[in-house]
């Protein structure tokens, strides 16, 4: 599972990477976990399964979809307190929400 994680910039999506990565790691799953920017996700969707996208970047979450669409990367808004989640325990388990909510779908 190939995850990437956007902001605007960067900067904040490198450190909830770390932190999903580290959660990860931990609770013994294989995910890779990268960041980019919300600009950069055309160039980065061929290694996405997934991608996380910044609360700031509300209003840029339906472009993201679009984009992310002909690789049928599964696009999440994260909440407002993501960065409060200094573990990443939060945001993987909204991963993995995330993850159980599509196959359910895809089996229906």
């Amino acid at each position: 599972m190939k995850i990437l994680v956007v902001c605007g910039a960067g900067a904040s999506s490198t450190f909830v990477a770390q932190r999903v990565r580290r959660a990860a790691l931990d609770r013994g799953l294989d995910l890779s976990v990268m960041a980019g920017t919300s600009r950069s996700v055309p160039n980065d969707l061929d290694a996405a399964d997934l991608v996380l996208v910044g609360p700031h970047l509300a209003l840029d979450v339906e472009r993201i979809r679009a984009e992310a669409a002909p690789w049928n990367a599964l696009v999440v808004l994260l909440p407002d307190d993501v960065f409060t989640d200094l573990d990443g325990t939060r945001t993987l388990a909204l991963v993995e929400d995330a993850l159980r909510s599509r196959q359910h779908a895809d089996t229906i």
